[in-house]
């Protein structure tokens, strides 16, 4: 079975990675947040992302399945500071497999929003699997929901997915999270950890990456 996988992810995981660099991965991360500030009555509640403790933006994430399938894809996770703006963005990778009888290659932009910081020490620390490290549940859309009222809103993690332009809850339970060293390195230089780019420690003047964090903060305080 895993050879199987492989194999599979092998084969199609070119489409979405080979010809993706860091630059061009923290600019569809933003397309994607610019998405969910203009359609806020078909997108993650608003509450929900005024109180997040992290976010993190993986745009095409592939999804490929025959019999066995898995996904894949690479994007950054930032998390709000003590003083309420929104750290430099770690780069991660995400990878995963299901179980399935369908054909074919899909992809969608994913959003993992986190209510706590417990994933978000585990995916500085190694590997961490969702689901299994954390409880995560598909997320609620409608900018009129009430997290009071939603149970899915106790989950530590809520994810959602977007597709053909409209974000929908998605179910990623066993999908792995890594920090993407290369690409910390490639946006950053040398010398850094994923806890000196979240802390401050680590400054950058990239464009791209000071966008992202402005676009959070635009999203985050609708």
């Amino acid at each position: 079975m895993r050879v199987l996988l492989a194999i599979l992810l092998l084969a199609v995981s070119p489409l979405s990675w080979a010809k993706t660099n860091p630059e061009q991965t923290t600019k569809s991360a933003i397309e994607v947040l610019k998405a969910m500030t203009n359609m806020p009555e078909n997108s993650i509640p608003e509450k929900l992302l005024a109180e997040a403790f992290a976010i993190a933006v993986v745009p095409g994430v592939g999804e490929a399945s025959f019999i066995f399938g898995g996904h894949y894809g690479k994007g950054l996770i930032s998390i709000r500071g003590k003083d309420g703006a929104w750290s430099n963005p770690n780069f991660i990778k995400l990878t995963g497999g299901s179980f399935g009888f369908q054909a074919g290659v899909q992809q969608s932009d994913l959003i993992l929003v986190f209510t706590s910081d417990a994933g978000v020490n585990k995916i500085v620390k190694g590997k961490f699997t969702l689901g299994a490290d954390a409880a995560v549940a598909a997320g609620p859309v409608g900018r009129n929901v009430q997290a009071s009222t939603d149970t899915s809103f106790e989950a530590e993690i809520l994810s959602y997915s977007r597709s053909r332009g409209l974000f929908a809850g998605v179910s990623v339970e066993g999908t792995a999270i890594t920090i993407d060293d290369k690409a910390n390195v490639a946006m950053y230089g040398d010398m850094i950890s994923p806890s000196s780019i979240f802390d401050g420690r680590t400054q950058t003047e990239n464009q791209s990456i000071i966008d992202f964090r402005n676009q959070l903060e635009v999203g985050s305080s609708r």
